[in-house]
């Protein structure tokens, strides 16, 4: 079984963090003041680039995307999606969301926003042809499956500055990280942690013992995945 919608707000506010902490700058100004290099104001310190009015390309438009969606209106962002089927009008309209073919939404977004489970389509869905298609100002997060993206291929874009930066809360062969990308300033690294807050830990709790005890019961558990359900008919 598995444990769905429980943790969408919780994925949604990690997205958020990432993408904050990246076009800000957050953690590289966290780390110059702690260094002591900080000696008053200037014009041009550590600048990062606005949100508002900018394009926000979501890869996967299911409950997470959709909240991700949501906080994106909050910043006045344009928001484009890509999904395996194109949404119902009314929640395109919710979202203020418009559709796009993959490869557009990487040519046009400023921000990449991944959100697709891990499939034989999907795996390195995220590769060198696609990142090469961004802009150089755009920034990648990531908060779904670390092998939606070729790691090596984003590597090489970040160390040549192709795009501007990243956020990663997965990984492809985690807890493995790929070599180097520790060593780069314009990306930002959590430790799987999108569904890491009490409230959302104690949900997928409960959530896992109602499954148990159904299954215990010679009852069908509510949440099973894709591949048990065939299992039960």
């Amino acid at each position: 079984t598995h444990t769905p919608g429980v943790l969408t707000e919780a994925t949604a506010d990690l997205t958020w963090a990432l993408i904050l902490s990246v076009v800000r700058r957050v953690v590289e100004s966290d780390k110059f003041v702690r260094e002591g290099k900080f000696t008053g104001w200037k014009p041009e310190l550590l600048l990062g680039y606005d949100l508002y009015g900018k394009t926000i390309g979501i890869v996967g438009m299911g409950r997470i995307g959709q909240a991700v969606a949501r906080r994106a209106l909050g910043f006045g962002m344009i928001v484009i999606y890509h999904n395996r089927h194109k949404l119902p009008e009314e929640i395109e309209k919710k979202y203020n969301a418009t559709y796009s073919d993959l490869d557009t939404l990487f040519k046009v977004s400023d921000i990449v926003s991944l959100h697709t489970p891990l499939t034989g389509d999907t795996y390195h869905l995220v590769d060198k042809s696609r990142l090469e298609l961004m802009k150089p100002t755009a920034f990648l997060i990531n908060t779904s499956r670390g092998q939606v993206i070729d790691e090596e291929a984003l590597l090489e874009v970040l160390k040549n500055e192709r795009i501007k930066g990243a956020g990663l809360d997965v990984y492809e062969n985690e807890p493995i990280i790929t070599p180097g990308l520790l060593d780069l300033r314009n990306v930002v690294l959590t430790p799987h942690t999108g569904s890491a807050t009490r409230e959302t830990r104690e949900n997928m709790g409960i959530m896992v013992a109602e499954n148990v005890i159904k299954a215990l019961n010679n009852e069908i558990p509510p949440n099973l995945v894709p591949e048990q359900k065939k299992i039960y008919k």
